[in-house]
């Protein structure tokens, strides 16, 4: 099914600005197999235009095109009715495109002023780099973003939604024409992301072209103009939003209708697989317990919820039970019944565990590895028996898992930065899963994920816990939290505020208890 872009009766005054922006029968392969297939997408001066379609649609590859990642395409791209041939990043901007990628592209030990400005720096008249120019801009940039930032302070020291603003302030800085934003709010709180929106909507009146791709739906309705569907590397449709109903929308993006995104299964709970007691993390320069006595119980067969408001301690109280803290982590841990102390995540991984993160740059891949290495990379002595490391084993246990977790990639020997952000979320689900886990720490496994994809994934977990595994869940979705819970501990300022049972849960009640000890 394809639709034409000029169904619906489109308002507002986007509508009859020109194009800032035409690419045409835009074609791109991956070591032989085409991954776009002829795909046309326009941006009007002073629009919002959501590009939207499942991991692997071909939403970040067209982009990468127009942001002069890939230069090997055919097709052609239009720039103010001019065509252009974008071969560099540095082209690409010279031409007025900016983009932020769904994963940060920051250097943590320079300042926040140096990355912003990063092979822009301002200059003296003697040529230096004029460094109280530069953090002077790069406040100005982030005024409304992040005000409290230090531009001075190294990247490293603030958390990943701080650095999702700077990597915005970056962009904006760029005074680009044609602005690309991939899930900017994938790590934003709601207060962030709300600030984030009124600066689009500044950009907007002021002649932007703005292209924002972003899985979710509510965020997509309350922003564009206009909405483009890809799937499988194709153009499905081009509607104006208010002319493209939710249902409808979603049918375009998976090919199918999707009666229910949660299917939540009942399971029976079965025996005790972790107890922590009074577990108790500080961190240097934190004035007070990341994690404050923190006590809980993971059974077989069900997934237990971690709520509450973004730096609850929720990541770190996983990260202590997975031995990411050593010693530092204080307090009692039992796995099935007998005492465990997670000085590493080795250990853990011994003993069991498997714990997914909330960065799969930083911490869930390597990047110069293929998508099969990264499959087996924490299952080596499975793969490589007597210390060998085998292609033929490797292979043997990546492909099965390729095809539980519908993962699409060209090969297993492809890079894994060839694939979409929502794959490789399921490569690094995959790695954990190859160390054949008892208890799986998952923390955002649906961030940056698209709607089929996160009806897999929670088809998955209903198999898992079916099957007698146990889930620790960190979710920022709230229905998310309250439909895949078996029950809902919430955490507010490091401590454990309140315990749910799911048939009592709801969002004021999660809520109620995030706030209380604020």
């Amino acid at each position: 099914m394809r639709v034409s872009g000029n169904a619906g009766a489109e308002t507002g005054s986007a509508a009859t600005q020109p194009a800032v922006l035409r690419m045409a029968d835009m074609r791109k392969s991956f070591d032989g197999v085409e991954v776009l297939h002829g795909v046309s997408f326009d941006v009007r001066a002073g629009e919002i235009h959501a590009l939207v379609g499942e991991n692997g649609a071909g939403k970040s590859t067209l982009m990468k095109i127009l942001a002069g990642v890939y230069g090997d395409y055919t097709g052609t791209l239009e720039i103010d009715g001019e065509p252009v041939r974008l071969g560099s990043p540095r082209e690409a901007e010279a031409a007025g495109v900016a983009i932020i990628y769904q994963e940060l592209s920051l250097v943590p030990y320079l300042s926040v002023a140096e990355n912003m400005f990063l092979g822009r720096e301002p200059l003296t008249r003697w040529r230096t780099v004029d460094h109280r120019r530069m953090r002077a801009d790069a406040q100005r940039f982030l005024a409304n973003l992040a005000p409290d930032v230090d531009v001075r302070r190294s990247v490293a020291e603030y958390g990943v939604s701080v650095q999702q603003l700077i990597e915005i302030g970056k962009a904006l800085s760029t005074s680009a024409r044609i602005l690309i934003l991939d899930e900017p709010t994938s790590a934003l709180s709601e207060s962030e992301a709300g600030r984030l929106f009124d600066i689009l909507r500044d950009l907007k009146r002021r002649g932007v072209g703005l292209i924002y791709i972003s899985h979710k739906m509510k965020e997509v309705y309350e922003l564009a103009d206009r909405i483009t569907v890809l799937r499988d590397g194709e153009f499905i449709g081009c509607r104006p939003a208010a002319d493209l109903p939710r249902d409808e929308l979603i049918r375009w993006m998976v090919g199918r209708r999707i009666e229910q995104l949660f299917p939540k299964h009942a399971g029976s709970r079965g025996r005790e697989l972790l107890r922590i007691e009074d577990l108790t993390l500080h961190l240097p320069g934190s004035p007070r317990p990341i994690v404050d006595r923190v006590s809980l119980t993971i059974h077989a067969g069900e997934v237990v919820g971690l709520g509450g408001l973004m730096g609850n301690g929720a990541s770190e109280l996983l990260g202590a039970a997975f031995g990411r803290y050593g010693r530092r982590a204080t307090g009692r841990v039992f796995i099935g019944g007998r005492p465990f102390e997670p000085v590493s995540p080795r250990h853990a991984i011994g003993a069991g565990i498997a714990m997914l993160t909330n960065d799969r740059k930083a911490t869930g891949l390597v990047s110069s590895l293929s998508v099969m290495r990264n499959m087996t990379l924490a299952a080596l002595p499975r793969a490589a028996p007597g210390g060998w490391l085998r292609g033929g084993i490797e292979r043997q246990l990546a492909e099965p898992l390729g095809r539980e977790l519908a993962l699409k990639a060209p090969s297993l020997d492809a890079p894994i930065t060839a694939l979409s952000g929502g794959n490789q979320q399921k490569v690094v689900l995959a790695k954990w899963l190859m160390t054949r886990p008892k208890l799986l720490l998952l923390d955002e496994p649906t961030r940056g994920i698209d709607v089929g994809a996160k009806a897999e994934i929670y088809e998955l977990m209903n198999q898992w816990t079916a099957a007698g595994m146990g889930i620790l869940l960190i979710t920022s979705e709230l229905p998310e939290l309250l439909a895949m819970s078996d029950r809902i501990l919430v955490l507010a300022q490091g401590r454990l505020t309140a315990e749910i049972p799911r048939d009592q849960a709801t969002q004021e009640r999660v809520m109620a208890a995030a706030v209380q000890a604020a």
